[in-house]
């Protein structure tokens, strides 16, 4: 459970974004940051660990990534559009490139892998839509 649609809803000022669409993507960051730290410890305790470098590697930039894109979010005080589009594309390129190895690894039966692909995808997806909105 996280509370951020609680603390959007508080903020004393309006701001660009739809706060539903705001507080999800929040969310997703913070749930993929949370499945790529997890999926690269598990990456790291399979037994050929060395196969699964640019997997691990991937993992800890998605997770580094999203993180910082749920915390740029949640600060609205002051917005720059420019730099939330710019965090934000970040975050959906890291997940596209997540969620694609962890993909291959979760088809081979490593099922963290498909665990983190799936919230990799759910994020990209959010982050794309943020996305749009900003450009409308």
């Amino acid at each position: 459970m996280t509370h951020a649609k609680d603390m959007l809803d508080t903020y004393p000022r309006s701001f660009e974004l739809d706060a539903q669409l705001l507080a999800e993507c929040i969310e997703a960051c913070a749930d993929c940051a949370q499945a790529c730290t997890a999926c690269a410890d598990a990456c790291l305790a399979e037994d050929d660990a060395a196969k699964l470098v640019s997997c691990i590697r991937l993992n800890l930039d998605c997770a580094d990534v999203c993180a910082a894109t749920g915390r740029v979010l949640s600060r609205q005080t002051a917005y720059d559009a420019a730099v939330t589009r710019a965090v934000v594309a970040a975050c959906a390129q890291a997940c596209r490139s997540c969620g694609d190895e962890c993909a291959r690894h979760g088809e081979m039966g490593m099922r963290h892998c498909q665990v983190c692909a799936d919230a990799c995808r759910r994020c990209e997806q959010v982050c794309t839509r943020v996305l749009d909105a900003l450009a409308a």
